[in-house]
Order: structure tokens, then sequence, then C-alpha cells
């Protein structure tokens, strides 16, 4: 039996798993969204009221870098789903989190790849808002803040600082809704488009 590429397992998502999403004014889908300051990067990302990322594992890849992008994920995702080869399902089980979905990828003898839902993601309870403003542009984030009646120093403050102030401030809904609108007006950056 032949197995599906990454890139097959990308775009059969966008189609068949995202196509609601994409067709959604209200949700941008994102791909290879860089977190943590790139430090990680999720392989798709859906923003409409949680910042909700998939990570795609081939037949072709390993588990190797699996825990430590969970550490990051962990930290910085609202919601998590490892669309995943058939071979991959039992590791997935023992090193992610409860909460944190699985879906198996299995591919036809025609070519055709279907998504099996193993475990429904449920939202992460270890989410830090300090982690998810990350996702802000420093820029963002001091128009933020200075809405919020900020002093001018805080405004000068590192990027980190700022992060910190926004977590502070609000709550983790809060946040997610100003990374949506902020990456929404984006004018160099631009989310994945739906395939026709």
């Amino acid at each position: 039996m032949s197995h599906s590429t990454d890139a097959e397992i990308r775009g059969a998502l966008h189609r068949k798993v995202l196509r609601a999403f994409h067709r959604c004014n209200d949700t941008l889908v994102i791909d290879e969204l860089g977190i943590a300051h790139a430090k990680a990067r999720i392989d798709v990302a859906v923003v409409n009221g949680c910042v909700h990322g998939f990570e795609i594992k081939s037949a072709a890849d390993t588990l190797t870098r699996l825990p430590q992008q969970l550490e990051l994920y962990e930290e910085c995702l609202e919601k998590l789903t490892i669309v995943c080869a058939d071979k991959h399902i039992a590791g997935v089980r023992e090193l992610a989190p409860i909460w944190c979905g699985i879906v198996k990828v299995t591919k036809g003898p025609r070519g055709g790849i279907t998504f099996i839902t193993v475990r429904e993601p449920k939202r992460n309870p270890n989410i830090q808002a300090y982690r998810l403003a990350h996702l802000l542009w420093r820029s963002e984030a001091v128009a933020i803040l200075s809405q919020a009646d900020a002093s001018p120093k805080v405004l000068r403050a590192p990027r980190k600082t700022l992060y910190k102030s926004l977590a502070a401030k609000f709550s983790v809904a809060e946040i997610t809704a100003f990374i949506k609108q902020s990456m929404a007006l984006r004018q160099d950056w631009r989310p994945h488009q739906s395939p026709a």
C-alpha cells in the first residue's frame, strides 16, 4: 500500500477537513505558522474563536521531534490535533496529552486520502496567555497596550515585557481576538488561500 506524503496530507486536509473554515469569513487558515518566535512551526493553524493547530506526521516522518514540539504547542495553542499515518497512532497516543486530538490518515488504492478521528481535541488546560501573546508582532502589541492606556515606559519596553503586560491585562480569549484581528490586517503576510 502506498503512503501519503506530507504535501498530499496537507492538501487533502485543506480540501476536506478544513473546507468549512476556508469558507468562513471570520476564520483564518494559515500554513506553517511560526510560534514562540519561530522556535517551532505548526503545519496548519486555524484562528477563529481559538488558535487550533494541526501537526502532520506522515509515514515517512518519525516522532523524534514530537515531545519537544508538544512542549511548545502546549504553551501557546488553545487546541491541537495530530494528523498522522496509522503507524504513528500508538506513539502519538503515548506522547500527546489527553486534550490533544488525533486523526488517522489512510490512503486508498486509488490514492484518495481519508481522515478518521481517533480522538476529538479539547481545550488545552495549560495554555499560557504570555506564550499565546507571542503570536502578535511587537507593533501590534504596542498598539493594543496603548489603547488600554499603558504608560509610555511600558510601550517602550522589550517585546517580552510587552507580552507579559498583555497577559496581565487580558484573558486568553481576548488575546486570541487580538491575534485574529491583527493577522487579518497584516499587509505583507497572507494566510493560506483555499485550494480551488
